[in-house]
């Protein structure tokens, strides 16, 4: 029986750990540890719960059904099942995530050295994409080309970035902005819980498993053993990557107090530290974080589409990378205008058939558990979504005064009230007839 070495153990690790790693997860820690001031710690405890357990969960979810989030939706039909991934992987693949991985990474790093003119973002976007390009057509080799390459360089990237903010502070820590000062751990949880890499590793799952088996193992146990390890490997990179950037920004006060968003937090903490390198130090670590996240998204849209369209997986990996050179171009704030709507809506549904998938076994009819839960939170999903758009006007009063609604989170007290009744409702009519025949 085929069985990994220790060796391919790790680069499946290190891989999924890059997968994970782009952009905003580098961008976004930053203004948190900047805001939250002597809190720094307790919003960090809230935003690794939601920004590192859920995804993890996630992973160990998918490796139990062979990687695919068909077969973890499936209890609520194929075609429901089939649309709701076709949701996710458009969401977090052509129509906003991987065409946001080019222009973050421009913006970010790029624009600050050529000025945002809209020939050096095409000119940027064209190489970017075509690098995404190339490394996409050989799957089978993404645990060399990403596990063994691309992954340990942001890895030492990163890890320069992370011993600097503890050994090399820029300076004190500053004072906390009144949302942390009332409810740290809360903030930190609602902030880790929108950086949505629960949907990352919706579609991450059949690229890990699929990087398994082409090493030739073939075992569901030890493919789920393995997908597993990987998952953990990731974890514990994710979770030293945030504390060391609440440690950057919590100490970057004195250089970027008026800092509004981690980029910038970022670029005053980089240049402080590393002077004029700081400014290229930057641009290849956040060209590296989305260029290794574009690669994996790129793959899991095409292995998925490979499946359900008359396409080959060459094809798609063309047709993919060309529509996110093409949606790139509008800007990133274009992209993030158009997707967070989106993306806040079909979340909470995503969140739920992850959490249920574990206890599947406890019900006589699954079906019955996960279809009437996701309804009601892709509803109030819904709802946070037209409230995250601007158009709150338009909501009756008392739907836009839900509990916890202020915090993007109005889905929760009505999925868990769906889901107690259902579980009475499945308990009263008890194990399907086709199942007792």
């Amino acid at each position: 029986m085929k069985v990994l070495k220790g060796q391919d153990i790790l680069a499946l690790g290190f891989m999924t750990f890059a997968l994970f790693v782009g952009a905003g997860n580098i961008i976004f820690p930053p203004i948190v540890g900047l805001q939250s001031g002597p809190h720094v710690w307790m919003a960090a405890l809230g935003f690794l719960v939601t920004a590192v357990g859920l995804p993890v969960i996630t992973v160990v979810a998918l490796a139990k059904v062979g990687g695919g989030m068909d077969a973890l939706s499936s209890p609520i039909g194929k075609f429901f099942g089939g649309l709701l991934a076709a949701v996710c992987y458009l969401s977090v693949g052509p129509l906003f995530a991987t065409p946001r991985t080019a222009t973050v990474s421009f913006e970010v790093g790029v624009a600050p050295l050529t000025g945002e003119s809209p020939l050096a973002l095409f000119i940027y976007s064209l190489v970017y994409f075509a690098v995404v390009l190339a490394v996409s057509m050989y799957p089978g080799k993404l645990l060399d080309t990403v596990g063994r390459f691309l992954a340990p360089l942001k890895i030492i990237a990163l890890a320069v970035l992370g011993i600097a903010a503890f050994a090399l502070p820029a300076g004190s820590i500053g004072d906390a902005q009144p949302a942390y000062v009332a409810a740290p751990f809360s903030q930190g949880f609602i902030n880790g819980y929108l950086t949505m890499d629960t949907l990352g590793a919706l579609v991450f799952g059949i690229v890990i498993v699929n990087a398994i088996r082409s090493r030739g193992v073939e075992s569901p146990k030890l493919i789920t053993r393995y997908a597993i390890i990987a998952g953990l490997i990731a974890g514990v990179g994710l979770a030293l990557v945030y504390i060391s950037l609440f440690r950057l920004g919590a100490g970057s006060h004195e250089i970027a107090a008026n800092a509004s968003n981690g980029a910038a937090v970022l670029h005053a903490y980089v240049q402080h530290t590393f002077g004029s390198l700081g400014s290229g130090f930057l641009a290849v670590l956040i060209a590296l974080a989305c260029l290794v996240t574009a690669v994996g998204l790129t793959c899991a849209c095409a292995e998925y589409f490979s499946q359900i369209l008359p396409l080959s997986y060459r094809a798609l990996v063309v047709i993919l990378a060309g529509f996110s050179l093409l949606i790139s171009n509008l800007g990133l704030t274009k992209l993030i205008m158009f997707s967070i709507p989106v993306l806040t809506a079909i979340y909470p549904p995503c969140i739920v058939v992850v959490g249920l998938s574990f206890v599947k076994d406890l019900w006589n009819s699954p079906v019955r558990i996960l279809a009437p839960v996701m309804l009601v939170s892709l509803l109030f999903g819904m709802v946070d979504a037209i409230k995250g758009s601007g158009l709150a006007h338009i909501l009756p009063d008392a739907v836009a005064h839900l509990p916890l609604s202020e915090q993007g989170l109005a889905w929760l007290v009505p999925s868990v009230i769906a889901l107690a009744a259902a579980v009475v409702c499945d308990r009263l009519l008890g194990k399907p007839r086709e199942a007792l025949a």
